[in-house]
């Protein structure tokens, strides 16, 4: 089992998550090309209740098995 280092802004340092609690999610936007622009992200909970962001290439996004949000 693997971990995913997320920083946590309420400690004010990293932590360590397993892979088994991170979910993966996306971030649209409309830009002004007409389009949408697509960011990944996983998100995970610390142990004192802070909800934790990383945001991360689209490969590593695909490369690991979570649940989406």
């Amino acid at each position: 089992m693997s971990t995913i280092e997320f920083y946590n802004v309420k400690k004010r340092k990293k932590v360590k998550i397993n892979d088994s609690q991170v979910k993966k999610t996306t971030y649209e936007k409309k830009i002004q090309a007409g389009g949408t622009s697509v960011r990944y992200a996983f998100r995970a909970q610390d142990d004192d209740g802070t909800n934790l962001t990383k945001f991360c290439s689209e490969g590593d996004w695909k490369g690991l098995n979570a649940p989406t949000e």
